[in-house]
Formats: structure tokens, sequence, C-alpha cells
């Protein structure tokens, strides 16, 4: 059976929904080009504006986390260093030399004749779709990036100046430096956007250098609050995904999902919850162009076991297993078991559970052999979180008397 990955977003045929995010991975033709001729389908080419952006070095910063160089990861980037004109020509080059390609032009403005020239210049490079940055948290002025991206009426105002511009799709990129999306996607639609792309970095300290009490990335002994990314913001970006998808006003409007994306098990999650398209940047940084494979071909093989003939068919399919927490069931609890065989016995659970939970898990010291105690247990499952051999699993489902 033939695995269909190609999708249609917001009325663009996309030969595969994995495309490169607004940023320096996409920054210049030559990279763009060898990303293109690598497999993914599509480019959000990084911002271009009237503003050209002078960078501080260094610029990025990185959280470890068991051994994996980047569980988070902070930029101090803001949008194209190069002039506008030599931006245009470069996207103008690109669709040009991948006709079959999708072609995003990521623009921002400080004015609402800006937007509107700028969304006129870039229809007139070839691009097939336009996404607004509304949403980058490290712009050196407050009429730029998520300070705007913060007021509904901004956005509004500006999408109505892009679609002045332009007949071409119109994306929103969203920030997260906000407490609900919702209120700012709908100003957006109003303004006449036609998708929602979510989520742009989240504002961040990483790490802090304690000996001489300067922040990372250090430039001359200073730091800047900026954006955070990597596999450490997709549970937010998952949150923010499921809650436009599932509001009233915004079911149906095309959500290009952003945040976290390694794989294609990442990429699968935001599919589940409504998004059409995602986009990947951090992972790039970190193994190449090449991720791309693997997400291609996970993706495909997925949907070869599970007899899905068009990724259309994935889309949203989680929603109607998402409740308000006041709909969920509260009547039973799930108790742990513990696999004999698979446990070595070194108390992780029964620390865990007497210091973090509900002191069920008894120890036999001489033994190293923890016992669930039944009577106690709450069905928390943090045991099964802890456990480093995986021998605590799911068990008997009992009623709560």
């Amino acid at each position: 059976m033939k695995r269909d990955v190609s999708i249609s977003f917001c009325g663009v045929p996309c030969e595969n929904p994995f495309f490169l995010s607004s940023s320096c991975v996409a920054g210049n033709y030559e990279m763009c080009a060898r990303a293109l001729e690598a497999g993914w389908g599509g480019i959000v080419f990084k911002t271009i504006g009237f503003y050209q952006a002078n960078e501080v070095s260094p610029r990025f910063d990185t959280l470890q986390h068991g051994g994996v160089p980047f569980g988070g990861f902070r930029n101090l980037e803001q949008i194209s260093d190069h002039p506008l004109e030599e931006n245009l020509d470069v996207l103008r080059r690109l669709k040009q030399a991948y006709p079959q390609k999708v072609m995003v032009a990521s623009i921002m403005g400080e004015t609402e004749d800006e937007w509107t020239k700028l969304a006129r210049l870039a229809e007139q490079a070839g691009v097939d779709m336009l996404e607004c940055n509304f949403s980058c948290p490290q712009m050196t002025k407050s009429t730029m990036g998520s300070d705007v991206g913060q007021s509904e009426e901004l956005v509004e105002t500006y999408c109505r100046a892009v679609r002045k511009g332009t007949k071409l799709p119109v994306l929103a990129k969203m920030t997260p430096n906000i407490g609900n999306m919702e209120p700012v996607a709908i100003a957006a639609m109003r303004g006449g956007a036609d998708g929602i792309a979510a989520i742009n970095t989240i504002k961040s300290i990483t790490r802090l250098d304690v000996e001489h009490f300067s922040a990372y990335p250090d430039i001359d002994g200073q730091s800047s609050v900026s954006g955070y990314s990597g596999k450490a913001v997709r549970p937010i970006a998952l949150r923010f995904i499921h809650d436009m998808a599932k509001h009233p006003q915004l079911q149906g409007v095309p959500i290009s999902g952003i945040g976290g994306i390694e794989t294609w098990r990442d990429a699968l999650e935001f599919f589940l919850l409504g998004a059409r398209n995602v986009q990947v940047t951090t992972a790039v940084m970190e193994y190449g162009y090449r991720v791309i494979d693997g997400m291609l071909d996970g993706l495909s093989l997925y949907m070869e076991e599970k007899g899905i003939r068009h990724l259309d068919e994935l889309v949203g399919r989680a929603l109607p297993h998402m409740v308000p927490s006041s709909a969920l069931r509260r009547d039973y609890r799930v108790l742990p078991t513990i696999d004999r065989d698979a446990c070595v016995g070194c108390g992780r659970c029964f620390l865990s559970c007497r210091d973090g939970a509900h002191q069920a898990i008894s120890w036999e010291k001489a033994a190293r052999r923890p016992d669930i105690l039944e009577e106690k247990c709450v069905g928390c499952h943090l045991c099964t979180l802890v456990c480093p051999t995986q021998a605590i699993h799911p068990g008997e489902r009992v009623s709560k008397p």
C-alpha cells in the first residue's frame, strides 16, 4: 500500500509536511538548496524586513540533561542580517530552481505600511505563502516581535495590512509568551490570516556564571532574556496547538506546528492534535538536514502499520480524547505491579514513593525487595516513571470505595 505523506496546507500542495522554520537554518540560498535537495517539503525563510539585524557574539547557549547537549537551546538572534533586496533575490532564485517545493517568506515590519510593502515584495518574488512573525522574543525594538504578538489589536491591524498587500495565503506566527494564545489567533483570523503557526521560542534565561555573576551566552560580561527552543519546549507547544485546535472559533483553521520536533514521532504528536504541517530548527542545528530521512521513513512506516493511506486521516485524531480535567473519571485506581525478574532492587521506587508520593511501597532491606502496599496506594504511578529497568507496570484497576 502506498503511504501518502503529501498534504494540502492553506490550499498549497505540499509533497510532505516537513518544513524548515524561519531561523538560521534557512538563511541563504546555499543552505536552503541543500535542505530541499535532502527532501524537505518546504522552507520558511529566515525573517526578512526593512530592519537589518546587527547580531551579538556569542549568541547561543544550551542546557544539557542526561548527557544530551541540546535538551534546551537558547538563542539571541533576531531577523535576517542581510539586506532586504538580497533576501528577496534569494527567495526568487529558490522558487525558480525548486518550483515543486513550497517557499514561505517570513516577514516582520514596524508599521502598517511596512507590513503591506513586505507582503507585496514577497509575493512579487514568487513565494507560495507568507508568515507574519509576531513572535520573536529577542528583538531590540518593542515595535517588533513578541511585544507585538501579545496584542490582539496590533496583530489584527498588521494582518489587515498584510492582506492589503497580497493575495497569497498568510500565516500568523504566535508567541507562547502569553497566557492564552487563542484570543490573539482569533484576532489574526479577523485581520485576514488564513492559518496559524505556533509556537515561537519562549523567553528564558538558561544558565548563570556563578563565579562572575553573569549569564550565558556571555557578551562582554552581559546577557539578555531571549528565546528557548529544543525538545524541552515540545510539551508546551503541544498544549498551545491543542488549545487552538479545540477552540470553537478556530476549528478547521490550518495550523503549522513548531517546537522541539526531532523525530517522526514528535511530528506525529502535532498532527494528532490538529497541525497539518510542522517546522523544524533546533534539531537541524544539532544533527543537520539529514534528520528529514528519519522523519519521512518513520512516518511512512507508521502509516503503513496502521493502515493509513493519507496523512489527512491523522490530523486531529487525538483531539476527541482530550477533555477538561472536570470530565476525567475519578472513581477507580490502577494499582502498579512489579516484575520480579526485571527488578534489580535499586530502591528508586521506594525512595520516590516515600519522599514524593504516598508511602505505599515497603522495602525489605536484606532482600532488597520492594512491595506495593495496596491499601495505601493511590495509583499515581510515580514508581513506574522512576524505575530504571521498567520493572513496574500498570496492573489491576480497582474501584474506589
